[in-house]
């Protein structure tokens, strides 16, 4: 069994396909809950979740305020809601103002998984067309949580991978194969 007890993902500009394709390839086995915030339109508030959900063996949701996190479940930033995870093992979103022009924010709910889970987390940053999630993965590795970066040289957008390299020294800098390996492998 993993040391971990949760992954949470951040990505935006070309991560949609990008963690499509790697839950399509997970481990029907896999036991870990994984938390997904990506940058998304707001007045759009179906259809990413059920895509997902088409291609994952693992359920998919976008949670409800106070949504208690369950092991092998997918959690999906809901459109236009900050996400954030708390101490008790719930979910709470908010609508307060955005953060780097974003709403949900990546870094609010690394940073927040930090709080709740210090070293029992794995936090990834994908692609992305802004520095959202740099300082929340920072706080991931400040609480000694395990950090990979996609490897900007295959970032279809590399500004949020470079953003998070500038602030941090990451466990790994890893191609999306390379980060689909290491998450089949957790357990």
């Amino acid at each position: 069994m993993s040391n971990y007890k949760a992954v949470v993902i951040g990505g935006s500009a070309g991560s949609f396909a990008l963690v499509l394709k790697m839950l399509s390839k997970l481990r029907p086995d896999f036991g870990l809950p994984i938390i997904i915030c990506m940058h998304r339109l707001k007045h759009i508030r179906s259809g990413l979740a059920e895509n997902l959900a088409m291609k994952s063996s693992m359920k998919v949701v976008e949670p409800m305020d106070k949504e208690r996190i369950e092991a092998g479940k997918i959690y999906l930033a809901p459109a236009n809601y900050h996400m954030f995870i708390e101490f008790d093992g719930t979910i709470s979103l908010s609508t307060e103002e955005m953060s780097l022009q974003c709403r949900p924010a990546i870094d609010y709910t690394l940073s927040s998984a930090a709080i709740a889970y210090r070293e029992k987390m794995v936090g990834i940053i994908l692609t992305g067309a802004n520095e959202d999630g740099a300082k929340g993965l920072k706080d991931v590795a400040d609480k000694k949580g395990f950090t990979i970066v996609q490897d900007p040289a295959t970032a279809e957008v590399p500004t949020m991978p470079r953003a998070a390299l500038k602030l941090v020294k990451p466990d790994m800098v890893l191609s999306p194969e390379g980060i689909l390996d290491f998450l089949n492998n957790l357990q």
